[in-house]
């Protein structure tokens, strides 16, 4: 019946397909239909044949699929039972290595320890700018987790050997130097065991974390760097020099304290008055130390002749006086005459005194002075930017505290100074008062009948 309604549709096509040529009977409508049934069951023919055909290939390649497939599975369970093999092998193996190893696995372990901790302590020694491939043995056997050979546990101990050794030693050799500027560059370097070096005239520090050797940014004092270059130019024997047990780092520090100048800075404008005065004072003091030191000795010398006054003394002035006006006038006119003489000298002894004095009043006043400058512009800077960094308060309490020294850095010597005069201008006054009264008192002697005459008291 399926093929029935096939054929009975292929000639409708066909009868379709010529309409031009319509037949002119039944007779011949049946052969066409016959004909077309014919065609479509050749046709189906075909396809069954082409489908069976197709059926057997997929078949066969179906079979060689499956036969590949259990040949890589075999394959498979063939490697994986290697594997397994191979894993129990190795854990075998393990078992066996720490069963002999032993204590050598702590030993291993303590020497891989010390290696880093070496590692580390080395990297900062001045030593190592001079042997720089040790830390590459040194990190072979700290970062390598096998177990460390013979040479290289050699190798770590001829370097801990040779670390020791060197301390007790000052060698010169040539190393990369970076300058304060960050300029790379090769130069003399000059160790002294493991506590300094230096290139020159500059002295040198381990970075942090170890590398090429720097130049300190500030230099310490002229002095500890004239050590350095005579140390330098020193042939033999034992010469002086600059070390730092911290291999660098109080060096570092010390070089970052002020100096004198930047302190003196650091006080700002009261400073500089304070210095301005104390100087000023300074050099009045000396002026007048001097002055009296000479009036002092002119003195003793006219006291060993006292018949001999000279203009050149305070004394000789008196005795000239007193030499003068002793045939002129009684007792009572010739102490007044003494007295005024006395007076006329006291000026230029006690001289520059009051000013002295006033310095040293004023100096811790203007200290004072700078102190609250210093602590407005300390709290200034909390206002703006609060009080969390130290280091931007510094300069106002630097400003604070140098001024207060600066001020009674000119006080306390001024003291002893102002002192020192009060004590040489009261002894020449009171010769003076003395070598007046005495004479005064041979004068009214003299006319009593009761003294020599003419003489002064030496």
């Amino acid at each position: 019946m399926r093929r029935l309604g096939w054929g009975i549709v292929m000639a409708l096509i066909v009868s379709a397909g010529h309409a031009q040529t319509a037949p002119s009977g039944l007779d011949a409508l049946l052969n066409q239909v016959r004909e077309s049934a014919q065609q479509t069951s050749k046709l189906n023919q075909e396809r069954e044949a082409r489908f069976v055909k197709n059926k057997a290939e997929q078949a066969s390649l179906l079979a060689k699929a499956q036969a590949d497939l259990a040949a890589v599975e075999a394959r498979v369970a063939g490697v994986k039972g290697r594997f397994d093999a191979n894993q129990r092998d190795i854990a075998a193996l393990k078992t066996q290595l720490a069963g002999r190893s032993g204590d050598f696995t702590q030993v291993y372990a303590a020497a891989r320890s010390a290696a880093g901790d070496l590692r580390t302590v080395l990297a900062d020694s001045y030593i190592n700018a001079q042997y720089p491939a040790r830390l590459d043995k040194l990190d072979a056997i700290a970062k390598n987790p096998a177990l460390p050979s013979i040479n290289q546990l050699e190798a770590f101990w001829f370097t801990l050997q040779q670390e020791i050794t060197e301390q007790g030693k000052s060698a010169r050799f040539k190393a990369e130097v970076i300058d304060p500027l960050g300029v790379k560059s090769v130069a003399d370097v000059t160790r002294v065991g493991s506590f300094t070096a230096f290139a020159g005239r500059d002295y040198l520090v381990v970075p942090d974390g170890g590398g090429p050797l720097r130049a300190l940014s500030r230099q310490p004092s002229g002095s500890d760097r004239g050590l350095a270059e005579d140390f330098n130019e020193a042939a033999s024997g034992i010469a002086p020099i600059l070390i730092d047990p911290t291999r660098g780092g109080l060096l570092a520090l010390q070089v970052e304290r002020p100096s004198l100048e930047e302190r003196i800075h650091q006080g700002g404008w009261p400073g500089y008055v304070i210095i301005f005065v104390g100087l000023l004072a300074a050099v009045v003091a000396i002026y007048q130390l001097q002055f009296l030191l000479r009036t002092d000795a002119s003195v003793k010398r006219q006291l060993a002749s006292p018949t001999q006054p000279r203009d050149d003394n305070p004394l000789g002035r008196v005795l000239q006086v007193f030499k003068n006006d002793v045939e002129k006038h009684d007792p009572e006119v010739l102490e007044l005459r003494l007295s005024e003489a006395v007076l006329k000298e006291t000026p230029a002894i006690e001289r520059f005194q009051q000013f002295i004095r006033l310095v040293i009043a004023a100096g811790p006043l203007l200290g004072l002075l700078g102190t609250v400058a210093g602590m407005i512009e300390t709290f200034q800077v909390i206002t703006e930017a609060g009080s969390s960094d130290p280091k931007l308060m510094a300069g106002g309490i630097s400003k604070a505290m140098i001024a207060t020294v600066l001020g009674l850095g000119i006080a306390i010597p001024l003291l002893f100074i102002n002192a020192i005069l009060a004590a040489r201008s009261r002894a020449i006054v009171q010769v003076l008062d003395e070598q007046s009264a005495g004479l005064l008192a041979e004068r009214i002697e003299s006319q009593q009948g009761t003294g020599p005459e003419g003489l002064a008291r030496a």
